[in-house]
C-alpha cells in the first residue's frame, strides 16, 4: 500500500509508508562519493547527495522515498499484479535493477526532465539486491521543480504519465485512476445546491455535506480519490513550519489506522510512517512514526554529504509529549 503526495510549487513531497511489518527503515544520507554500484551500468565517480527514509544491505542504502540535493524527488510504492521486469537484459538499452532507479535517477539527474530522457532509455531486468533479498513489484513517483512524473513497469515496458494531480497510491494503474476521478466531479468542499427538489425546503443540517460520496476506505482507488480532493482543496498557511505541517494533514487523511485493515495472513496492515521532504533549500526530512506520533527533522548538512559513508538516523518510535504545566 502507500500514498506519495507532490506540492512542486512549495517544494514538498512526501509519503505514508503503509505495511505490515517494519523494514529495518532509517532516515539515511548517501554522500556524493558513496560508490554506488549497478549490475550492467557503470558506477559513477561521484553523484548528488540522498536524503530519505532507507533500509541498508550490507552498507548499501535502499530507499524507499528520497530527495537528492537539488530537489529531485523519488518514491518507490507497491504495484502487485502489474509490475513487470524482465528476465535478461536487453542490447542498447538502459539495464538497471529496479533497486537501481534511485541511486541513478536521483543521483544523476536534477530535473524531471532529465529523469525522463533517462527513464525512456531504461529496460527493469528482474535482479534483487543479493540472495534473501525481495524483488519488490513497484512502480515510482519522480517529482520536481518542472513537474511530477509516473513511472510503472508494464509487460511491454516501462510506462511514464506526466501525473498533474500530484499523487500515486497503488493498484490500478495510473491512467485508471485518473479516468476514475471523473465519477467525483460532483464533489465539492463548498455547501451544495438543492438540486435534489429546489421547490422544497432541505435542510443543511452540517458541515461537509458537499463531499458526500468521497470514499473513505484504505483501498488504493479510495485513497487517490481522497488524497487527489484533499490536495487540490487544501489551504497552506504563509509560514514555512505550517505548510509542513499541513502536508502531515494531507497524509493523515489517507493513513491507515492499526487495526483497520487486516491482510490474508493476519497481520495488521498501518502507516509505520509519514515523511515531508522540504527541498526548498538544502532538504530537511521530516517524518512521524505510528509510535510516537509527533514530528522529528532531520536536516541535510553539507558535511555529511562530503564524506563516503552514509550517515544515519534512527526514527524516534517512542510516544512524545509537549508537557505543560497548569499555573
Amino acid at each position: 500500500m502507500c500514498t506519495s503526495l507532490a506540492f512542486p510549487e512549495r517544494g514538498l513531497y512526501g509519503r505514508n509508508l503503509d505495511l505490515e511489518y517494519h523494514f529495518g527503515e532509517q532516515v539515511v544520507l548517501t554522500p556524493r562519493k558513496f560508490p554506488f554500484a549497478f549490475h550492467h551500468h557503470p558506477a559513477p565517480a561521484e553523484h548528488y547527495a540522498l536524503l530519505g527514509m532507507a533500509s541498508l544491505a550490507g552498507g548499501v542504502p535502499l530507499y524507499a522515498e528520497a530527495a537528492n540535493e537539488k530537489g529531485l524527488y523519488m518514491a518507490g510504492l507497491n504495484f502487485p499484479g502489474n509490475a513487470h521486469y524482465f528476465a535478461a537484459p536487453k542490447e542498447g538499452a538502459l539495464n538497471l535493477a529496479p533497486y537501481e532507479l534511485f541511486p541513478l535517477v536521483l543521483g544523476q539527474c536534477a530535473t524531471v526532465a532529465e529523469a525522463r530522457r533517462l527513464l525512456e532509455q531504461m529496460h527493469l531486468v528482474a535482479e534483487p539486491f543479493g540472495p534473501g533479498y525481495p524483488l519488490a513489484p513497484l512502480h515510482w513517483q519522480i517529482a520536481g521543480p518542472d513537474g511530477v512524473l509516473v513511472a510503472e513497469p508494464m509487460a511491454d515496458g516501462l510506462h511514464l504519465y506526466e501525473d498533474a494531480w500530484g499523487v500515486l497510491t497503488n493498484n490500478p494503474p495510473f491512467p485508471w485512476q485518473q479516468m476514475n476521478l471523473n465519477q467525483y466531479r460532483g464533489l465539492s468542499p463548498a455547501t451544495p445546491e438543492n438540486r435534489f427538489a429546489p421547490a422544497r425546503e432541505l435542510e443543511v443540517f452540517g458541515q461537509g455535506l458537499g463531499g458526500l460520496g468521497l470514499p473513505g476506505d484504505a483501498s488504493p482507488a479510495s485513497r487517490f480519490v481522497r488524497a487527489a480532493f484533499c490536495k487540490q482543496n487544501a489551504v497552506f498557511p504563509e509560514d514555512r513550519a505550517g505548510q509542513v505541517v499541513q502536508f502531515f494533514h494531507l497524509l493523515d487523511a489517507v493513513a491507515m489506522v492499526r487495526g483497520s485493515v487486516q491482510t490474508p495472513e493476519g497481520r495488521w496492515d498501518e502507516t509505520i510512517y509519514s515523511s515531508c521532504l522540504d527541498v526548498q533549500g538544502p532538504p530537511v526530512y521530516y517524518y512521524k512514526t505510528c509510535e510516537s506520533g509527533c514530528l522529528h527533522a532531520v536536516r541535510f548538512t553539507e558535511e555529511a554529504a562530503a564524506g563516503r559513508e552514509p550517515v544515519c538516523h534512527k526514527p524516534v518510535t517512542e510516544p512524545g509529549f509537549a508537557e505543560h504545566t497548569l499555573a
